[in-house]
């Protein structure tokens, strides 16, 4: 994007900013979660307290010398930024950092009985097992007697919406009717993501995963319906190869989302037997490359990324930190076009996003003057509004 005019790298060194809240509170409140959660020993309880004293008070600290990824980080910016204040940082590199740190002081890499352990399994599966996931899937053997079309958005703003998706509402007579004027909407090309999908040539699907969970869900039906209706020929669903910003999915997420749906009843076991089958035969792929834990945007992927997204009928980038990637974790003015932020790139990609930060691009002024007056920048964070932004 060489002709697009860059805007300032958020950082967390403003008091009262939501990154400032969330270096200074939610992580030193998920250290303490995370200690609560597993009776670890003395040893991970001495690196999870280094931690949140270096988070809160400290500096960055390289990865040890033996990290198997000590390189890979390097590449990513640990030099430039090892000795600074958390704070001081790019805010999207030091969150990223942060959840690295985090693996190290549990023991996750290293040898040993918690090697491989996630840390963030018991608030993963205890969403999983809600019974409001439940009364979710349940909703599904209505909508399978509501025409494609109907299926098709309500799916849609299931993925879109992930846990706050409402399923019920949606394929309510009215809810599905309203769903693209559904009030939390701040850009909808819904219309532009259907007319790519829809194309007479079944191609790929690259689906690059958000959270976990009751979030995961809706993306794998969404997939089933896409592939059972013969609108992709494949699907290839991007996770993350450890365990990442607590809820983010990892392969171990997707095999728990899957026997979810397989042990429900009639419509939803229904979607995890074709996606089961996908699986086995090939027209759905799971990948988890490094580059999705990386604290960089995707304008830096490389190559064999960018050549896997490139010929792809569309990539979907699901979540707030996906889309932070997309478009770069800047203080981008609202309207600053979403086609001239992402022409980097390779191939169409479509945001669905709930939005929980402070980057956004791609809405008309009246949308923006509309916002602002109604909330002031609440309508930023809060997860009340979400857009859906195409550029084919």
């Amino acid at each position: 994007m060489p002709d697009t005019p860059t805007a300032p790298v958020i950082l967390g060194n403003a008091p009262g900013s939501f990154p400032h809240g969330v270096l200074a509170d939610r992580h030193p409140a998920i250290i303490r979660q995370v200690r609560e959660a597993f009776p670890y020993g003395p040893a991970q309880h001495r690196a999870l307290d280094a931690l949140l004293d270096s988070c809160t008070k400290g500096v960055i600290e390289p990865l040890p010398a033996d990290a198997p990824d000590r390189d890979r980080w390097d590449t990513w910016g640990m030099p430039a930024y090892a000795g600074r204040s958390w704070f001081d940082v790019p805010w999207l590199w030091a969150e990223s950092y942060f959840y690295r740190r985090l693996l190290d002081a549990v023991g996750y890499f290293a040898p040993g009985p918690w090697q491989g352990i996630d840390p963030f399994q018991p608030f993963k599966r205890a969403e999983l097992d809600a019974p409001e996931t439940d009364e979710e899937l349940a909703a599904l053997d209505d909508l399978a007697r509501r025409p494609a079309a109907e299926q098709a958005e309500a799916l849609l703003h299931g993925s879109l919406w992930g846990n706050r998706a409402d399923l019920g509402f949606r394929l309510s007579a009215e809810g599905a009717g309203a769903a693209a004027a559904a009030p939390g909407l701040v850009a909808d090309d819904s219309a532009a993501l259907w007319s790519l999908l829809r194309a007479s040539r079944p191609g790929t699907l690259c689906l690059i995963a958000d959270n976990a969970g009751r979030e995961l869900v809706p993306d794998l039906l969404m997939i089933a319906h896409l592939l059972d209706r013969g609108h992709i020929g494949r699907a290839v669903l991007h996770v993350k190869p450890y365990p990442y910003y607590v809820s983010d999915a990892t392969t171990a997420d997707v095999v728990d989302a899957l026997r979810r749906l397989v042990r429900a009843q009639e419509a939803a076991a229904a979607y995890g037997r074709l996606l089961w089958s996908a699986l086995a035969d090939g027209r759905l792929t799971v990948r988890a490359h490094p580059f999705s834990c990386a604290p960089l945007p995707y304008a830096k992927m490389p190559a064999d990324l960018r050549a896997e997204f490139a010929p792809a009928t569309l990539t979907v980038l699901k979540g707030d930190l996906n889309y932070r990637r997309l478009v770069g974790d800047r203080l981008w003015p609202p309207t600053t076009p979403f086609a001239d932020v992402t022409a980097g790139f390779p191939g169409p990609v479509a945001a669905l996003r709930t939005l929980k930060s402070d980057v956004v691009t791609g809405l008309d002024s009246g949308t923006e003057a509309a916002l602002v007056a109604r909330e002031e920048q609440r309508w930023r964070t809060s997860g009340t509004h979400a857009l859906i932004q195409v550029r084919a």
